[in-house]
């Protein structure tokens, strides 16, 4: 297999397709205050090419973008990268890298297939509760890609480690600043987003706020104390759970033990089988099975 090499220039080129999104944008905005590559920026929607157009970057077609790069970033939603990889990895130069932005589509063997490409997956850890934040710009990017450093994981699918040097260096570009890249299987990203981070972590984190309206509107306690009393109990919480920075008192892991067995099923670490993860990747994507 050809590796990806840099133009006569010795500057990359890179192709953000999807660049009028929500991720797309995002991943523009570094894009454009970075010197190191050349950067077009494709998007098929007309309020998307607006919205590039109106940040002073101009539009390049899907496919001549496509035929230039030597990295193309499918900045695209998760049900529609099946069907836009059937579009660009065809016109892709051998050697290119195409990086999608979750490892859904990868997973499930959606992406169309070339033996001559590299395939990378790359998702944001998002910054850190734990991180030392210093600055207000920092405390004021809780999603990351701005100011607040953040991890981030992925996975080559194949190529050479120039290859992953390569990926490494525009995925630390487009989720700047960045303060490592883990690299792991297509499978661990998977199991890592959506398995843990979403089906566990963010579902939690509705349910904390679906117990503060209980404990507000049934039981009546003002917002301001329930509030008070859950957004610093739940630092304590994960600071203690999640770093043993201080030990649980018995009165609260007898109320832990309760609250286990009143809420979590015994079952529960069933999510993390290949047929459990096959089925939820299935839903988000919206179709009927996976194809790996």
């Amino acid at each position: 297999m050809t590796d990806t090499l840099p133009t006569e220039t010795g500057q990359l080129t890179v192709a953000v397709i999807g660049a009028g999104g929500k991720m797309g944008t995002r991943v523009s905005n570094n894009f454009a205050k970075s010197e190191d590559y050349t950067t077009l920026y494709a998007e098929a929607s007309p309020a998307g090419r607006e919205r590039i157009e109106g940040l002073g970057r101009t539009v390049t077609d899907t496919l001549e973008a496509a035929r230039a790069a030597d990295v193309v970033i499918l900045a695209v939603p998760d049900v529609v990268l099946g069907a836009v990889s059937e579009d660009v990895v065809p016109v892709m130069k051998p050697g290119a890298i195409v990086l999608t932005l979750d490892p859904a589509a990868a997973y499930a063997g959606l992406l169309a297939q070339r033996e001559d490409i590299h395939y990378a997956v790359a998702h944001p850890c998002h910054p850190s509760v734990f991180l030392e934040r210093t600055t207000k710009e920092e405390w004021d990017d809780t999603f990351g890609g701005i100011a607040a450093p953040q991890e981030v994981v992925a996975a080559l699918e194949n190529g050479s480690d120039e290859v992953r040097a390569i990926a490494e260096g525009v995925i630390s570009t487009m989720y700047a600043p960045v303060i490592q890249v883990h690299w792991v299987t297509v499978k661990q990203l998977a199991v890592l987003e959506p398995t843990l981070v979403e089906t566990i972590a963010c579902m939690i984190g509705d349910f904390l706020n679906e117990a503060l309206e209980e404990t507000v509107n049934t039981v009546g306690v003002p917002r301001e104390a329930a509030r008070a009393m859950l957004w610093g109990h739940t630092w304590i919480a994960l600071t203690n759970g999640l770093r043993g920075s201080n030990p649980f008192s018995d009165a609260c892991h007898i109320a832990m033990g309760y609250g286990r067995e009143k809420i979590i099923k015994e079952d529960w670490k069933q999510i993390f089988d290949d047929t459990e993860l096959d089925t939820v990747i299935a839903k988000m994507l919206k179709i009927d099975a996976v194809r790996r």
